[in-house]
């Protein structure tokens, strides 16, 4: 196994017993990375002088003894939304070809002050207004998308190039390409992390999140990144069940309160997914959690609501730029801007409404369950080209459409969502869940999500990315000794 291979959880052990340094992690990222990008381009920018330059700094300081914590010296990717001063900021279009600013995103700041070390900026779909990363590939079959918009954040990891990525999520955009790549991908609280200095896509449904291995690792990538930041006026001044660590919690689930929806999220699934899903939710029951089928409220207005949001949000950041200039952009993208300019602002404000209504019966049906389990999407991930897909009862529905379907009312709400990997299909395609709580409640997550993690004996996770053909093992959960790097 090499030193890219590894979690974060143990290349952080490895590097403070001193059995592995900086300066050979992020060499062995990006040795992947430089062996897997012409195929994979998970990457718009790599910054390999800056890394290593960085990775000498961070072992010098933790030679002196100025450890700075987990992620000290733990190479990462920047969905290119993130600013980073010195490094272009293009969000994957030619509108932004030559935007260079002039400061940092508040969460690049504080991952520098963790220790983190940059490897670049990751593709996403064109100013993350797309659910395709169609510049990227996944790495699990030549034919599939990555999914997005954060496909090239996901992608890293999957492939070795990253051992954590940031991206954002608006309507799904973290969880569904941690899903279709088999990672662990988390859209936090809504203002529980800053979006200062991250270019938006919808301010009142944008969050930026983390996308790992595994959810100890997602959660101590949002252990740094949590906090409140007065610049970005959506973050939370005090939550009040957000700890500054984010422990896993006790293996077993006894008095859990497990919400299983009987609908919505189970209607017009693939069989396979709906099959590895309610696997897990017998999984849970088996370790002690208390399953009970919920009813969601209002799920009807979802698919409506989120894009009487999205739209007329997105089209009012691109104003200026696409009355100046509309040929730079991607006809997809041009078009979903120019639509999004004909919504009323009467049909805008009954949207609000409708979301305010939506939360609020939420917040109720969270007083009788801790956690709603439910499939990631409903497909896995699409092949290259294909525009819609048919279901058995005779809809057809978009790509686009099915994979929003079941991540917007995570963005709608504002409630924590994570989505962890829980099988493959007929095809090794992988296969997410995904897991619901109340606000600011990411640690009932990460106690959930750990359990089943462990509990999986990860005999799904390995990926076949390598270029040679070799399964380097980059995903599988068996326990790493950080001695063997001695």
């Amino acid at each position: 196994m090499q030193p890219f291979e590894l979690t974060i959880e143990h290349a952080a052990a490895a590097i403070a017993a001193r059995t592995l340094s900086p300066v050979e992690l992020v060499d062995s990222v990006l040795d992947r990375c430089d062996a897997v990008e012409q195929r994979l381009h998970a990457y718009v920018t790599v910054v390999a002088d800056r890394a290593r330059q960085d990775a000498r700094r961070a072992e010098k300081e933790i030679r002196d003894g100025l450890h700075r914590g987990p992620l000290h010296g733990i190479p990462y990717g920047l969905k290119d939304l993130f600013d980073v001063s010195g490094i272009p900021t293009t969000a994957s279009s030619r509108v932004w070809a030559d935007r260079m600013p002039d400061g940092d995103s508040t969460v690049a700041t504080r991952l520098a002050a963790a220790g983190a070390i940059l490897i670049g900026k990751t593709h996403t779909h064109e100013f993350a207004y797309g659910l395709l990363t169609p510049q990227t590939a996944n790495p699990w079959h030549a034919d599939a998308i990555a999914g997005g918009s954060s496909g090239g954040s996901a992608v890293a990891v999957a492939a070795g190039s990253a051992l954590f990525a940031l991206g954002t999520d608006t309507g799904g955009s973290i969880r569904i390409p941690a899903a279709l790549n088999g990672m662990v991908g988390l859209k936090p609280t809504y203002g529980l992390v800053s979006r200062h200095g991250v270019a938006p896509l919808a301010w009142s449904l944008d969050h930026v999140g983390p996308i790992a291995r595994t959810v100890r690792d997602t959660a101590t990538v949002l252990s740094a990144l949590a906090g409140h930041d007065p610049a970005d006026p959506a973050s939370a001044a005090a939550p009040a069940h957000a700890p500054a660590a984010y422990p896993a919690g006790p293996r077993g689930l006894r008095g859990l309160r497990v919400g299983v929806p009987d609908t919505y999220y189970f209607d017009r699934v693939d069989p396979q997914v709906e099959a590895a899903v309610r696997e897990t939710v017998e999984l849970l029951r088996e370790l002690g959690a208390a399953v009970t089928p919920v009813k969601l409220p209002l799920v009807e207005h979802m698919e409506a609501t989120q894009w009487g949001l999205m739209a007329p949000e997105a089209s009012a950041v691109h104003e200026e730029t696409l009355r100046a200039a509309p040929h730079l952009y991607g006809p997809d993208i041009r078009l979903l801007l120019e639509a999004g300019s004909h919504v009323s602002a009467l049909d805008y404000l009954r949207a609000q409404r409708t979301r305010s209504l939506i939360s609020d019966a939420w917040i109720r049906l969270f007083g009788g369950v801790d956690v709603l389990i439910a499939p990631t999407s409903p497909i896995t991930a699409a092949r290259r080209g294909q525009e819609t897909v048919r279901w058995p009862d005779g809809v057809t529905e978009t790509v686009t459409d099915a994979y929003v379907r079941l991540s917007s009312p995570a963005n709608i709400t504002g409630f924590p969502a994570l989505s962890l990997p829980v099988g493959t299909d007929s095809a090794g395609l992988p296969i997410g869940a995904q897991l619901i709580a109340a606000p600011f409640s990411e640690s009932v997550l990460f106690r959930v999500g750990t359990v089943i993690e462990e509990t999986a004996h990860g005999h799904w996770r390995t990926c076949r990315c390598a270029p040679d053909g070799r399964h380097p093992r980059i995903l599988r959960l068996l326990r790493q000794d950080p001695e063997a790097y001695s």
